[in-house]
């Protein structure tokens, strides 16, 4: 089988729907198949370089809508190679060109939503909201109508999408999705991290390590980690990841005012072996998010024995309260405040609990090799592949 991948930017920045695709790519690969990629990337951007995949870089795309007249063009001359086409993500120009190239060829499509008809994002965005109804009933209504299957990760990722936009008549097929989980000697990658961060040594943490973004409830974490800072004078947060939006400067002067500056950390994007030495290192990750509509980096964590902190506005924590993996609580301030209490009142042999769940959470649920044959599957299904 030979598949492509349709998204609007591979920048590893942009987050997990990126990721997603390299590691079930990964896997795919190991299996026989074959993986390229398409995107409305700008063919000089650097971070191509890295991309492990055959990448077709066919923008750069026009504003934030991403539109770029080679990516159509390319689509119509190419897709007859590909068995199947499977767009991540949605309101791009990705996502119409490739209904455009293909509603009236013999080549399927597939749509992963990626949480983007989350309900939630109508309500924080009520302007962006009337910009999308506008687009629906002649742009993204046929793109999600004509697929062979709209791919939801999670059952409640694919009940909140009925939810956004009318007319809505899609064919709804829930696929697993996971991740590999760390390569090579977690120990060693665990030092390693230390090393280059020795303030860290022997100290207890709490780790959030996700975009620096509203949607991420990050300014709950500052006011909740405030709460407990006292009860521990060691306790420290990790902040990790990219600031596109800028949102840091006014978290780190609300930090100040609350005397808590000193306490947290703000080491940028960690990636590769230092991403998964801070998820060793780390006594808890947490994600206060008011949408997530799967948490890859929740299942990263939890794949290295670190539990997870979490609201019930992350898609997985259904499974992650069932398993044990960690704590689940409203995405309010109230809701993260009790979470981290809760936290810091447990014993040390009770977090120590939580560390052996954590893994076992992972491996029943999370595991990047089922995730992998449930999209394959699909697309034989669906797509009528052989």
């Amino acid at each position: 089988m030979k598949n492509l991948h349709v998204v609007s930017s591979v920048d590893p920045a942009t987050g997990g729907p990126v990721e997603g695709i390299r590691q079930i790519s990964a896997v795919v690969l190991g299996q026989g198949h074959q993986v390229e990629v398409a995107s409305l990337d700008d063919p000089s951007a650097e971070f191509l370089k890295d991309f492990p995949l055959p990448i077709h870089a066919l923008g750069p795309g026009i504003l934030d809508y991403a539109y770029s007249p080679k990516f159509l063009r390319w689509l119509r001359e190419n897709h007859m190679r590909f068995d199947a086409v499977i767009v991540n993500g949605i309101w791009q120009y990705s996502s119409y060109a490739v209904w455009r190239a293909l509603r009236h060829t013999d080549t399927p499509y597939f749509v992963y939503t990626h949480g983007m008809l989350d309900p939630w994002f109508n309500q924080t965005y009520p302007l962006k909201k009337i910009k999308k109804m506008l687009y629906w009933p002649w742009g993204m209504y046929g793109v999600l109508r004509d697929a062979k299957a709209v791919l939801f990760t999670t059952e409640e990722e694919k009940l909140l999408a009925r939810q956004s936009f009318s007319p809505y008549k899609v064919n709804e097929v829930v696929v697993k999705y996971g991740t590999p989980g760390p390569s090579g000697d977690l120990q060693a990658m665990k030092a390693s991290f230390l090393e280059k961060f020795p303030q860290l040594k022997d100290r207890r943490f709490l780790l959030y390590l996700s975009r620096i973004h509203e949607k991420k409830g990050c300014d709950l974490l500052i006011e909740a980690f405030a709460k407990i800072a006292n009860d521990d004078n060691g306790l420290i947060l990790v902040m990790a990841g990219p600031d596109k939006t800028n949102m840091a400067p006014a978290l780190k002067e609300r930090a100040a005012q609350l005397k808590i500056d000193d306490r947290i950390m703000w080491p940028g994007m960690l990636t590769g072996s230092n991403k998964w030495g801070a998820f060793a290192s780390a006594e808890a990750f947490v994600l206060p998010s008011h949408q997530e509509n799967f948490g890859i980096v929740v299942a990263e964590a939890l794949a290295c024995r670190t539990p997870v902190l979490i609201s019930n506005k992350v898609n997985i924590w259904r499974e992650v309260l069932a398993g044990e993996g960690g704590l689940v609580d409203d995405d309010t301030q109230v809701g993260t405040d009790r979470t981290l209490s809760k936290w810091e009142s447990l014993s040390a042999q009770e977090r120590e609990a939580f560390r052996d769940r954590a893994r076992t959470c992972y491996e029943t649920h999370f595991g990047i090799d089922a995730a992998a044959e449930s999209l394959l599957a699909a697309v034989r299904k669906y797509g009528g592949v052989d």
